[in-house]
C-alpha cells in the first residue's frame, strides 16, 4: 500500500462552490484510476483539512499525480484555493489494527 496525506488550509476568498465541484470531480476521477484504494477527508477545528488517499502502489499514486486533469486542478489549487499545504507520501506504512 502507498499512503498520501495532504494537509491544507484554504484561502479565505475562495469560490467555495467551484472548489467543491472540482474536488468532487477529482474524487470521482481518482476512484476510476488503476490502483486506487480509498479517499477520505477530515476537518480540524482550526480550519486545517486533511485528505488521505490510499493506493495499491507508489506507481499508481504517481500516475494519479501526473494525470492531465488532476495536474490542471492542482495548478488551480495553488493559484486559487490553498493558502498553504504539505503533502506526505509513504510506501509500505506500518499498520496496526484493533478490531
Amino acid at each position: 500500500m502507498f499512503l498520501v496525506v495532504f494537509r491544507n488550509r484554504k484561502r479565505a476568498d475562495i469560490d467555495q462552490q467551484a472548489y467543491d465541484a472540482e474536488a468532487q470531480a477529482m474524487e470521482d476521477l481518482a476512484a476510476q484510476q488503476p490502483g486506487f484504494v480509498s479517499f477520505k477527508t477530515y476537518a480540524a477545528d482550526d480550519g486545517e483539512m486533511i485528505a488521505l488517499s490510499e493506493w495499491a502502489s507508489e506507481a499508481a499514486a504517481l500516475a494519479w499525480r501526473r494525470h492531465h486533469d488532476h495536474a490542471q486542478v492542482q495548478a488551480r489549487g495553488r493559484s486559487d484555493y490553498y493558502s498553504e499545504y504539505t503533502l506526505f507520501a509513504c510506501d509500505d506504512p506500518r499498520i496496526h489494527r484493533f478490531p
